[in-house]
């Protein structure tokens, strides 16, 4: 029995997390993508025009797969599409384009009168022309991931400008101009079989300074349930309700403001964190919510009952990254820690003010929210990364 994936370049959730489930479940699995090159010598794939979803459906459809799925932003309307095609379990493919493409979602939220942003469209080439009110607003790629080219703007000259520096680089990418949403960034983490929709919790996210929007490190914290209310309907209003979901929110003046929604796994390594403290397999979840088991198979926690808390090691400056610490699991006083490097000794790279940044993530899992953070930090002090120009 054959598991495809699609996708992109390499990435952490499928060589650590997908590709390890499916050899315990015991399926072959192929990565499809149309940089091979790219990709671990080790790891089996095959070169496929992965936006195409009649190229996915070729390159499969021989096979007879029990599974098809993808854990990226860019490919899950494409394996949606494939996957409905070779009839086999997914996602509903307008569901996933809603969730790319944010001008999208803000109109689907909107017209099921759930909540309403001030948000613009600005195609190609054209001037930015918004309403006065929308300011402050941030400006970014509408179908874009990962906070990049994604900034805060307090005027119309800082949107321009914006604007014009975002086109320096991708001359044709269509942008977004939405009005900023206060309050503290939160996240929502969901599974479903299509019918039933299982909430895995959340995380607290700190940021960096403006105007960029990088993240630099999450606490546990799963949503209330009036919350968990509230973000389930406008997961309803776009159509999420299969797989893994990861959704962006904050709560100003008492009510849910969606930011945007993933319609994956969150990324950046949490979600082998998030595996870790759930005590579950989660990769393996995944694939057998997609080989068409029912939720209630899964035997998911009900509660949790431990804390955790990540730091990602951020880039200050520009340079070669010239010295730091390797890849370390330990475990003190109760609490789990991690060190897991993103970037190589002797790499070179720009500071973009995106999770490009990362040199490294650290993270603790332990009884409580205080002993967590005393470990963690006490983890940090112990580390040094060091950058040339």
């Amino acid at each position: 029995m054959r598991l495809y994936l699609t996708a992109l370049n390499p990435t952490d959730a499928v060589l650590d997390g997908f590709l390890p489930a499916a050899a315990s479940l015991g399926l072959a699995a192929t990565v499809l993508t149309d940089r091979p090159d790219q990709w671990p010598a080790d790891v089996p794939v095959a070169r496929c025009a992965v936006r195409d979803p009649a190229a996915v459906v070729a390159a499969t459809a021989p096979a007879r797969p029990v599974a098809l799925l993808s854990n990226s932003d860019h490919l899950q309307e494409a394996t949606a599409i494939a996957a409905a095609q070779l009839g086999l379990p997914g996602k509903n493919p307008d569901a996933a384009r809603l969730c790319k493409d944010k001008a999208a979602t803000r109109r689907a939220i909107a017209d099921a009168g759930l909540d309403l942003v001030l948000a613009s469209t600005v195609d190609p080439g054209a001037p930015p022309q918004v309403p006065a009110e929308i300011f402050p607003a941030v400006v970014k790629p509408r179908e874009g991931v990962a906070s990049e080219d994604a900034y805060l703007v307090a005027d119309h000259a800082e949107l321009v400008a914006r604007v014009a520096e975002i086109r320096g680089r991708r001359p044709d990418v269509a942008l977004v101009v939405e009005e900023y949403l206060d309050g503290d960034l939160r996240t929502f983490e969901t599974l479903g079989d299509g019918t039933a929709l299982a909430s895995l919790g959340g995380w607290r996210t700190s940021l960096g300074p403006p105007p960029t929007f990088i993240e630099e490190s999450l606490a546990w914290s799963p949503p209330a349930e009036p919350t968990s209310a509230e973000l389930r309907a406008r997961l309803d209003a776009l159509g999420v309700g299969f797989g893994a979901c990861h959704t962006e929110y904050v709560i100003s003046a008492g009510r849910v403001r969606l930011i945007e929604v993933n319609y994956r796994l969150i990324g950046d390594r949490m979600d082998l964190i998030l595996a870790e403290l759930l005590g579950v397999p989660l990769f393996e979840h995944v694939i057998r919510l997609h080989l068409g088991e029912p939720l209630a198979t899964l035997h998911l926690p009900a509660t949790v009952d431990r804390h955790a808390h990540v730091e990602y090691v951020c880039a200050d400056r520009s340079g070669r990254l010239a010295a730091a610490p390797g890849r370390r699991n330990t475990s003190t006083g109760g609490v789990q820690l991690g060190c897991h490097p993103l970037r190589e000794v002797g790499h070179t790279a720009e500071r973009t003010g995106t999770n490009r940044d990362y040199l490294a993530v650290l993270h603790a899992i332990g009884p409580d929210e205080e002993t967590v953070r005393r470990s963690l930090a006490d983890l940090r002090r112990h580390l040094q990364w060091t950058i040339v120009e």
